[in-house]
Formats: structure tokens, C-alpha cells, sequence
């Protein structure tokens, strides 16, 4: 498998699950910003879309949405209770997870990454992510990761989110569950490792 990445991109979150489940693969830097590979290919040749992750698999298909490639590495390796089993509920509460993570944390980031975005609107942005994220603050209470006892593929999702917090202002003060459940998942090796190869950390 080849997964293209960006450092400390969206992409972290596959990055980490592979290092989870132990599976080989092979790492791309994409850059975000050149949209190249280290040879000099145009990735837009590769992912007509241009963004990471872009997962290839040996006979050549491919995922390219973060939620979907996760799901996908943690069913190929059961045993690691990465998703629950498919057709339980918690499965279907694993997916309401990635969604809410998705849709209501990622996208509300990416305004706050583009300097084109007015200030009232970075501001109004920085409010809801705000509630957001102590919403999931509450729903961490008596648990070390979102779905109970076990890390799941939400967790690589959550956390990779939640770091953008620092490089756009957003102030995790206060959400002391969340920081705690952070220094959790960042103390894992799988995270260490993923993001050591992704140069966040030495």
C-alpha cells in the first residue's frame, strides 16, 4: 500500500492507524502546499481532487476520504479492535464519530488555515469549534477515548483535529478532559511513530 501525506495534515490519521495495525506500507510526502512528490510529479496526476490522503493499494485501487481509508486498514486487521464489528451498533456509533469529527470539527478548521477569511469570521469559526470541542470534552468523562477503553480509528481522527487547535488560536484551556485524552493518544507509539516519520516530533 502507498499512502500519500502531508505533515501534520489530515492525512496523520490513516498514518497512525497503519502504524496501529502494523501493516507494511509505504509513505509519500505530498506537500499540501507544492502538491509534488519527492520525484516532481504533479500529484493532482495521481488524485485528480490534489488533497491527501490518497490510499493505493497493491492492485491499484484507491480510497481518498480519511473516515473511509481508516475504516478500511482496521477491518483488515480485526484482531486489533481498531472498528468494532461491522453490523453492531457500535460500529454505526464509531461512524457517528468519524461524521461528527468530519463535519463539525475538520471543516470548521479550514477557514482559520486560509488568510483570505475575513476575521469575523475566524472569530465566529473559533466560537463554534470552541463549543464543539467542549461537547467533546463531556463526552470523554470516565473514559479514555471516545469509544470506552479502546482506541479506535476516531481517536487518530480527534487527535490529528485537535492539533490544529495551537496553530490557529483556538485556546484548549479549560477542556481538561480533551488535554488529558490528548497527552493520552500522544503517548501512544503507533502516534510517536507516525508522526516521527512525519517530522512533528524527534
Amino acid at each position: 500500500m502507498k499512502l500519500y501525506y502531508s505533515p501534520g495534515a489530515c492525512s496523520l490519521s490513516p498514518h497512525i492507524v497503519l502504524h496501529e495495525a502494523g501493516l507494511a506500507y509505504e509513505g509519500i510526502l505530498t506537500p499540501t502546499k507544492t502538491h509534488k512528490t519527492p520525484d516532481g510529479t504533479d500529484f493532482y496526476t495521481i488524485n485528480p481532487l490534489g488533497y491527501v490522503p490518497f490510499l493505493v493499494l497493491d492492485d491499484g485501487r484507491t480510497l481518498h476520504e480519511g473516515p473511509a481509508i481508516v475504516q478500511y486498514l482496521a477491518d483488515l486487521v480485526p484482531d486489533k479492535h481498531l472498528a468494532p464489528a461491522h453490523g453492531t451498533f457500535e460500529r454505526y456509533k464509531l461512524q457517528e464519530w468519524l461524521t461528527f469529527i468530519g463535519t463539525e470539527l475538520h471543516k470548521n478548521f479550514s477557514p482559520l488555515f486560509n488568510p483570505a477569511t475575513p476575521e469575523e469570521v475566524k472569530t465566529a469559526t473559533k466560537t463554534q469549534l470552541l463549543s464543539r470541542l467542549g461537547w467533546v470534552n463531556g463526552e470523554l468523562a470516565g473514559k479514555d477515548y471516545l469509544m470506552g477503553n479502546t482506541f479506535t480509528v476516531a481517536d487518530a481522527y480527534l487527535f490529528t483535529v485537535s492539533n490544529w487547535a495551537r496553530l490557529v488560536g483556538v485556546d484548549l484551556a479549560g477542556l481538561d478532559t480533551l488535554l488529558a485524552y490528548r497527552a493520552r493518544v500522544a503517548a501512544r507509539p503507533a502516534v510517536v511513530a507516525a508522526m516521527q516519520a512525519e517530522g512533528l516530533r524527534h
